[in-house]
């Protein structure tokens, strides 16, 4: 499948599928997104004190993995990340994406680490941030119940990868959740949220990040 990196309207880079017709993160702002979903809209509304533990539908390039890094590291806070990914981006094209060059230098090799680490294990990439991937379609995986305490569901859309927004996988989802748990994504079409509110998730429709009218927070009671 042939990959193509292009440049988003707040000057971070993403990656583009032809054959999809669809991009890894918002043309409006790649950066902008995963910080304004994932990290204002998720890791910062859970309050904690001692740790979390963060499970990624997704992947990918790992922007919102080193996201959760920093906001570690600045929060002085332990978070324990998790991401699955089914279809691992080339190192050539992670190395073009440059995301390193958004966040701090100290950050550079951590990055790098993430895409070249072994899967599967558990690796200590700072005092506060344990980092974890898993090689797997999420269909084929198998987590231990109420064991997240946060969920990004970071999947290609459901017009393009409908097989993993069906009822079946966001009952994992759900099924992972510690209660009061919380699921974010940046989708917010209107059987998705149909089909949380019928699993037992309270449903909030939030504002989106720059281009999107809204996103999706849903936490499970």
């Amino acid at each position: 499948m042939k990959r193509e990196v292009i440049l988003t309207a707040d000057g971070s880079k993403t990656i583009y599928i032809p054959e999809m017709d669809e991009n890894y993160h918002s043309t409006n702002g790649a950066l902008q997104e995963a910080l304004h979903v994932f990290i204002q809209n998720g890791i910062r509304t859970i309050n904690f004190n001692d740790e979390i533990k963060v499970f990624e539908m997704g992947f990918g390039t790992g922007l919102n993995a080193l996201l959760t890094l920093v906001e570690a590291v600045n929060s002085e806070k332990q978070i324990n990340y998790i991401g699955i990914e089914a279809f691992p981006v080339e190192l050539k094209l992670i190395k073009e994406i440059n995301y390193e060059s958004l966040v701090n230098e100290q950050f550079t090799e951590s990055f790098s680490l993430m895409h070249s680490l072994p899967w599967s294990e558990k690796h200590i990439l700072h005092p506060n941030f344990t980092f974890q991937k898993i090689h797997l379609k999420i269909q084929d995986y198998q987590p231990l119940n109420s064991s997240v305490d946060l969920i990004f569901f970071d999947a290609f859309g459901p017009k393009v990868q409908k097989e993993v927004w069906t009822i079946d996988v966001l009952k994992k989802m759900h099924d992972m959740l510690k209660p009061n748990g919380i699921l974010v994504t940046y989708c917010a079409k209107g059987q998705m949220k149909r089909d949380l509110k019928s699993l037992g998730f309270k449903v909030e429709g939030l504002p989106g990040p720059p281009g999107k009218r809204e996103m999706t927070r849903a936490v499970k009671l």
